[in-house]
């Protein structure tokens, strides 16, 4: 439903764009009319549960689970007509990610995790890369929209990129974590995100046989990789 009405915006007309954190960091009617379409779908579905969601719906629940939304990661690429957007969906309880989508309308794909069970991307079961040695692995990032943070990240990416094959920044993390989990690239790291734009594809990561951690230190960031590889990706980008 979301990533219906999201299609029918994309490379239309850019409306309602407003500034959030800063002049490069941007929202948009496509934003928030997908975040207030999974809202109502949860409102009549589950009634008791909370829900985080970037675009500013927040509730209590009282059911111990928690929906976590992103409506629309990548907005920028969006609002440019770049193919690199999703809509990213999950659902946390006291022991963490218990379920989790990631969809990418443009490729029709449904990345989908469920505690225990395991990973899919519309219905192939999905498992990291396993690559362990840097010099073969591709890694995923991206950057923040602080001037000040951004600086930083570019002191970092000097002692990953000689490290590893090559580094990519499609510019939306959920779809750079389900990437992981599908095996199309072998690590990611990033600093600064919210909730949102983790939530799912840690899930889809862990149940495909990746290991995720968060990075020491603020603003608060996440490495993952297969198990193998993240020591020496954490090793490099803390």
């Amino acid at each position: 439903m979301a990533g219906e009405l999201l299609l029918e915006r994309f490379g239309g007309p850019a409306r309602g764009v407003e500034s959030k954190s800063s002049e490069t960091d941007l929202v948009s009617e496509a934003d928030r009319t997908s975040e207030a379409a999974i809202k109502g779908l949860l409102e009549e579905e589950r009634p008791d549960d909370g829900l985080l969601a970037e675009e500013g719906s927040v509730q209590e629940g009282a059911s111990g689970r928690r929906w976590v939304i992103d409506p629309l990661d990548g907005t920028i690429n969006f609002l440019y007509g770049l193919p690199a957007w999703c809509v990213s969906v999950a659902l946390e309880d006291d022991g963490g990610g218990l379920a989790a989508v990631v969809y990418d309308p443009l490729r029709d794909e449904t990345f989908a995790a469920e505690r225990g069970v395991g990973s899919t991307v519309n219905g192939q079961v999905l498992r990291v890369s396993g690559e362990d040695r840097p010099e073969r692995a591709l890694i995923a990032t991206g950057f923040s929209y602080s001037p000040e943070l951004r600086a930083a990240q570019a002191e970092t990416l000097q002692r990953v990129l000689p490290s590893f094959r090559d580094i990519r920044r499609a510019g939306a993390a959920a779809l750079d974590l389900a990437s992981l989990a599908a095996g199309r690239v072998d690590g990611y790291y990033e600093r600064g995100l919210k909730p949102w734009d983790w939530a799912a594809g840690r899930l889809l990561i862990t149940e495909a046989g990746g290991s995720v951690a968060e990075l020491p230190g603020e603003p608060r960031g996440l490495a993952a990789a297969s198990p193998g590889l993240l020591p020496q990706l954490i090793e490099l980008v803390t």
